[in-house]
């Protein structure tokens, strides 16, 4: 699984695109501020969550296509 970007990163990566002399620490750490509030104030779960609904997920599927099969083999009789 690729490791996934951390806000530290896209700050990083921002100054370096950002034209004029490297970012200060005081400057990063403004718009780490910023962007962090930012991400909290939209409607995004967290990769735990994400990850605990799709396991819910898969073991919903798992069921279904049990009972799917089930049907079936008594249909069949």
């Amino acid at each position: 699984m690729p490791e996934r970007p951390s806000i530290n990163d896209f700050v990083r990566q921002l100054g370096e695109i950002l034209p004029g002399p490297a970012m200060t620490e005081d400057l990063q750490k403004g718009l780490h501020s910023v962007v962090q509030s930012f991400l909290a104030k939209l409607d995004i779960v967290t990769r735990e969550e994400f990850d605990a609904q799709q396991a819910v997920l898969l073991r919903t599927r798992a069921k279904v296509d049990e009972l799917e099969r089930l049907l079936a083999e008594l249909s069949e009789t």
